[in-house]
């Protein structure tokens, strides 16, 4: 059973500046919650209980978002505005927060090294960014398709199908016959990609896949630790991934044009709905 998750929110968010000076780019809203809260909501869906965030040293929003709030608990009651009290509730889930320094090494690859020592020998995990999600407005939870793929094998990763116009911005995955990862283009270019079936980095990785994650953060060589070399290397070797394609609409929130259009996806069905957004 896969009840850890790991969530890297540390990033500066530089292609959002200058808002994300004074926002983490985590907490930018999507309806009346931060897009985090998103991909929290499908972890907690899918029975996630222990989430291990990865933060920057200036973090606070993350905590006083998911944190009790008395005062305004008891504002609220006195208010009359009792009904509002579940919406402000921490999620039923333990929270952890792993500080990642900015002076370090950085890349997707480096917070799961930083997360890899709080798990036991054997246990699997889910990874997911914290800045993106897909949008399940019925309820489903795509990380509970991901860790139902992910058995009896060394993990699963979601793909997420994209317009072909904009397959360039992404890595293509391609997969055997049996729907296992074989490797990725890089950002291809549109004349030439074979499919619109792009990597969101968002897996769920067995114990040996971690270490290996793990063992390559502890090397030395210039650039980004990319969380899919050691994946890749891992592949060649023997191992097997299956590949999920997201049933929710996939909402990449790290431009303006992507926040746009996700608060404008949640919002239409919240305005059609009239009800509160769910993952």
């Amino acid at each position: 059973m896969i009840t850890k998750a790991i969530i890297p929110v540390a990033g500066w968010g530089t292609r959002r500046l200058p808002i994300t000076k004074a926002i983490e780019k985590c907490m930018l809203p999507v309806g009346n919650r931060p897009v985090v809260d998103y991909v929290v909501q499908d972890c907690i869906a899918a029975g996630i209980t222990d989430i291990y965030f990865i933060v920057g040293e200036q973090s606070t929003q993350l905590h006083d978002f998911y944190r009790t709030n008395i005062d305004l608990n008891d504002y609220l009651r006195r208010a009359g505005k009792q009904n509002l009290l579940p919406s402000i509730a921490p999620p039923k889930a333990s929270l952890h927060y792993i500080v990642q320094s900015s002076y370090g090494k950085y890349g997707t690859a480096i917070p799961v090294g930083l997360a890899f020592r709080e798990l036991a020998d054997g246990e699997s995990a889910v990874v997911l960014m914290g800045d993106d999600f897909t949008y399940n407005p019925h309820g489903q939870s795509d990380i509970q398709r991901l860790i139902e793929a992910s058995a009896g094998v060394d993990g699963a990763m979601l793909g997420a199908q994209v317009p072909k116009a904009e397959v360039y911005k992404y890595g293509l995955i391609t997969t055997n016959q049996r729907q296992e990862f074989t490797g990725i283009v890089e950002k291809p270019s549109v004349e030439t990609a074979v499919g619109t079936l792009v990597n969101i980095s968002k897996y769920v990785l067995s114990y040996p896949l971690l270490k290996a994650i793990y063992e390559f953060t502890k090397t030395e060589h210039d650039g980004e630790y990319y969380i899919i070399d050691p994946i890749n290397q891992y592949v060649a070797g023997g191992g097997t991934l299956r590949v999920v394609t997201a049933a929710g609409q996939y909402l990449d929130c790290g431009t303006v044009e992507g926040w746009l259009r996700a608060n404008n996806t949640v919002l239409a069905k919240t305005h059609c709905n009239g009800a509160a957004p769910t993952v």
